[in-house]
């Protein structure tokens, strides 16, 4: 399930939550709603390709992704995992909730 929020600032963000709504990825803001809708519909796409995933670690030892589109610019962020095998089913769980998403309307 895709949330779209209008922020305080004006812009836009989004969170792709499991069943459970658990937020899998929070996007950067977006100045421009028709974008951020734009955006949404070509992560399927996006969501196939390895390189879209960026693995890291924070100072504290937690594990979370960014996923960024075919350039290599952010999309979004995960939250924090306590273990790498929790970040990795996450990815697996994102990939699985936007492979799902009904294809984009022309």
């Amino acid at each position: 399930m895709i949330q779209i929020r209008k922020e305080s600032d004006h812009t836009y963000t989004f969170n792709v939550q499991s069943k459970e709504g658990q937020t899998l990825l929070h996007s950067v803001p977006f100045n421009d709603k028709h974008l951020m809708e734009q955006t949404i519909a070509r992560l399927k796409e996006w969501s196939n390709r390895h390189a879209s995933f960026e693995r890291k670690t924070n100072y504290n030892g937690k594990f979370f992704f960014l996923f960024n589109d075919n350039d290599g610019k952010l999309i979004g962020n995960s939250l924090f995992y306590s273990s790498e095998a929790g970040m990795e089913n996450g990815i697996k769980n994102l990939k699985n909730i936007i492979s799902n998403l009904p294809d984009p309307q022309p």
